[in-house]
């Protein structure tokens, strides 16, 4: 950088200037292999990744231009030279970037070199992205590939890094690895872990703890405990409506769309019974756009999940809990919002505001007369302010049981049609729809309460790769 630049950046501050200098120990966490072993022995993010890159090698990665947004272990550059991209920037900020240059040393060894289809393929940028001098430095490149992810999609914030490399390093035309990423939240009902919570909060309402009396604790500790998201994989048992989901498109999506944005809520009531919180998960899509090929050629798609439903990820699920239950009737409808808004913390506050409705209400219901209910209709409406980054962890679930058990055993009850209709041969069954029959069968297990599967169909891309 010249000095008349310099002195311009220090006259006129950037925006990534509160990028530049954020924690020391978040990168300290990610330079040690430890932590990377963790994300690279997690099959279902690393094959994902993997065919996603080779699998698009002919029709995108040949002889291409790429960089690597955060490549920690360079794991993702060493794909991409599998894919034939003829040259890799991987930038890294952590001490990770010296780490990989180990590996790279010894591909150009001769006579005993490891992994020799990397020498002189991969330069390593020992960086933060939003380095100015990288502008200067660093070229144009044809493809940006990253994994910028945290729990819930956005928590670390490094989605704004990816974002940033987008506008500032991608040629016109170029493709993003992944290319976009869906936030879903849906209802769930899960007694056990709200009573596992609040049992943990009762502790400071005890009147003589060694002489003590701890109950001024009690109310922010209540805070504390229901404001802070629980990672962990859980039963899809435990879903009580489908999700709501927010599509964020890495092409397009700017820097502050991420900072800032509302999830609208809007969920179909599938049992009867108490509404104990919000479950939340994302999906990831790898789909290069048409003006990002080589001519003449085909991509291949892939999307992963991180799902309930789906095998388990490092990044599980997470699940945030209202301070009250919220009673709902089977067919009744949720609306409301989810506020996102970046913090201090590498992560989000999320400010819920939701209310009970009957479906004919919900019908009719205007955006001004939804505010007004969510202002008066105190009985039915639940407010909630979580922290993404207070997390703490819950590992009980450990998979499906086998032998059968019911939904009325977990206290959710379905329609009286639905419950019916388990009666009926298969053939003269009513097809379901988004908001008819949203029970197609139960099937059971006894070793817990809440555990009972619910199956309904999905339409899927049968060409597309799905993990």
């Amino acid at each position: 950088m010249s000095k008349e630049s310099s002195r311009e950046a220090e006259a006129n501050p950037r925006e990534d200037d509160e990028v530049l200098h954020r924690d020391p120990s978040y990168f300290q966490y990610y330079s040690q292999l430890q932590h990377q072993q963790n994300m690279l022995q997690d099959y279902v993010r690393t094959s994902s990744y993997h065919s996603a890159i080779t699998l698009n090698g002919a029709a995108l990665f040949r002889d291409r231009i790429v960089m690597d947004v955060g490549a920690g272990s360079g794991i993702l550059s060493f794909f991409a030279a599998q894919a034939g991209a003829k040259h890799v920037h991987a930038v890294e900020a952590s001490g990770m970037a010296n780490k990989m240059k180990v590996i790279l040393e010894a591909a150009k060894r001769k006579n005993a070199a490891r992994n020799a289809y990397l020498a002189d393929r991969i330069t390593v940028v020992g960086s933060k992205i939003e380095d100015p001098r990288l502008l200067e430095s660093t070229p144009k490149v044809d493809v940006i590939i990253s994994e910028p992810i945290g729990v819930l999609l956005v928590h670390e914030r490094m989605l704004e890094s990816f974002v940033y490399a987008r506008d500032k390093f991608l040629r016109p035309g170029g493709a993003m690895l992944p290319s976009s990423g869906t936030i879903h939240l849906a209802p769930i009902s899960d007694a056990a872990l709200w009573n596992e919570t609040i049992t943990k909060a009762r502790f400071w309402q005890q009147d003589s703890f060694y002489g003590v009396d701890l109950n001024p604790y009690f109310a922010p500790a209540f805070d504390e405990f229901f404001s802070a998201p629980v990672v962990g994989c859980f039963s899809p048992t435990t879903l009580i409506g489908d999700s709501v989901q927010c599509e964020v498109d890495f092409h397009t999506v700017t820097l502050a769309g991420l900072k800032e944005f509302v999830i609208p809520i809007d969920w179909q009531i599938k049992y009867t019974g108490l509404m104990h919180g919000v479950a939340g998960w994302f999906d990831l899509a790898f789909v290069p756009p048409a003006s990002s090929l080589h001519p003449g050629t085909k991509s291949s798609t892939v999307y992963m999940s991180t799902s309930p439903s789906s095998p388990a990820t490092h990044w599980q699920q997470v699940r945030l809990l209202l301070k009250q239950p919220l009673a709902v009737n089977a067919g009744q409808v949720i609306r409301g919002q989810v506020s996102m808004k970046v913090n201090d913390q590498r992560s989000y506050d999320m400010e819920a505001r939701i209310i009970a409705l009957d479906e004919e209400e919900a019908a009719t219901l205007t955006e001004e007369g939804l505010g007004l209910l969510l202002d008066s209709q105190k009985s039915r409406t639940r407010s909630a302010l979580w922290y993404l980054h207070e997390q703490t962890y819950n590992y009980a679930y450990t998979g499906e049981p086998l032998e059968p058990a019911k939904p009325e055993n977990a206290n959710l009850y379905l329609p009286v049609e639905s419950l019916l209709a388990e009666s009926i041969a298969p053939a003269q069954r009513l097809p379901s729809t988004s908001h008819a029959s949203l029970v197609s069968s139960v099937q059971g297990v006894a070793d817990s309460l809440t555990d009972f599967i619910v199956t309904s169909s999905s339409n899927q891309d049968p060409n597309a790769m799905q993990y």
